[in-house]
């Protein structure tokens, strides 16, 4: 990780981001949606899904390879459940459709207490942890699991790469209780791609027991990294292979196949799961001490964190620090090899490139 940053005002950043996805074809509501979750990664220190890694997504599965269409238009599919929907994306844009289904299962959670939408033929939607973090801001309790653009994943005892990084992310209301919502958000590999990605780019070697080579052996190199490998053995396979489940009842097809070599019958494209509760929907009114809800929250983390473990960090703070560290910069935090990766997008995009000479540093 670099220790030294250039810090980029977000209208720049976000010029640049715009500009690429309108360069591709993309309509401007498209490149709005991709900009705000690019800026919302970078700011809260999520390097590994930045603007960077999703334009990258593009060139190998995306608008320039089939996989994702600008201007999709999403369908809603007819169901009989009033509190969930099921959407047809039709190839569009990932960050888009994934913006509006968080939007609308609030929606539906404050009619019902509970709404769930499931999208099927998607395209992937970046960090999954913004989505949430968003509802979790406004108050909900919200979650969301995607398959991945791409099996790279080799099950627990496997040899063979059958399964995608298949992200989970949870979110919960906490900012009142500790000053930033709670987010649990990790890819079921030991890594993400991603971070292979930010490896290579920045000269530094993988973890132990978190990749393999092409003859299936371990490798800490991220140049020599061909499949990647479950985080805590079963347990992330377990993890894993629930997307993929879940994509299954959705109308997703055979891990394997997605984003490879087309095959008679079956589909290269994603699949997302979003759920938003209300917190009201999971009140039993009978909080011990008399509390209220919001007060029962608060005095569970603090008892979570007491008795010696306040030093403890909770999942979401890193990120919370993170865009602390952001706002007082003034700007979002790239590292030199960044900067010149988000030139390469102004570049194409026709957009001025970022000076690094006139950035200040951090």
């Amino acid at each position: 990780m670099s220790d030294s940053f250039h810090v980029v005002p977000v209208s720049l950043h976000e010029e640049i981001v715009r500009g690429g996805y309108l360069a591709r074809g993309f309509d401007a509501a498209e490149a709005e949606h991709a900009a705000r979750l690019a800026t919302a990664a970078t700011r809260h220190g999520i390097r590994t899904h930045n603007a960077i890694k999703a334009l990258h997504l593009d060139d190998l599965f995306g608008s320039k390879a089939g996989g994702c269409r600008p201007g999709a238009v999403i369908r809603r599919l007819p169901g009989r459940f009033e509190a969930t929907e099921v959407w047809d994306a039709e190839k569009k844009l990932g960050q888009a459709v994934a913006w509006e289904a968080i939007d609308r299962c609030m929606a539906l959670a404050d009619r019902y207490g509970s709404g769930t939408v499931s999208v099927d033929n998607a395209f992937h939607y970046l960090w999954g942890g913004g989505y949430v973090m968003e509802a979790a801001r406004r108050g909900y309790l919200a979650y969301t699991n995607c398959t991945a653009s791409l099996a790279e994943v080799v099950p627990f005892g496997g040899r063979f790469p059958t399964l995608g990084t298949n992200p989970h992310s949870w979110g919960f209301p906490t900012t009142d209780a500790v000053g930033f919502p709670v987010v649990i958000d990790w890819a079921t590999s030991v890594v993400a791609m991603g971070r292979v990605q930010q490896f290579q780019r920045e000269g530094k070697a993988l973890p132990p027991a978190a990749a393999v080579d092409a003859r299936g052996n371990p490798t800490t190199d991220p140049h020599a990294a061909a499949a990647l490998l479950p985080f805590g053995a079963h347990k992330g396979y377990g993890l894993a292979l629930i997307n993929e489940l879940v994509a299954a009842l959705i109308g997703g097809s055979l891990p394997t196949k997605r984003s490879r070599e087309p095959q008679a019958g079956e589909k290269q494209t994603c699949n997302f799961f979003f759920q938003v509760i209300h917190p009201e929907a999971l009140s039993s009114g009978a909080f011990a001490g008399g509390r209220t809800q919001s007060e029962n929250l608060q005095a569970v983390l603090a008892d979570i964190l007491g008795h010696g473990n306040e030093t403890c960090l909770l999942p979401g703070q890193l990120e919370a620090e993170a865009a602390a560290r952001s706002d007082a910069a003034g700007g979002l935090l790239f590292s030199a090899a960044e900067i010149e990766a988000l030139n390469a997008i102004a570049t194409e995009a026709g957009c001025e490139p970022l000076n690094p000479s006139t950035l200040p540093r951090v």
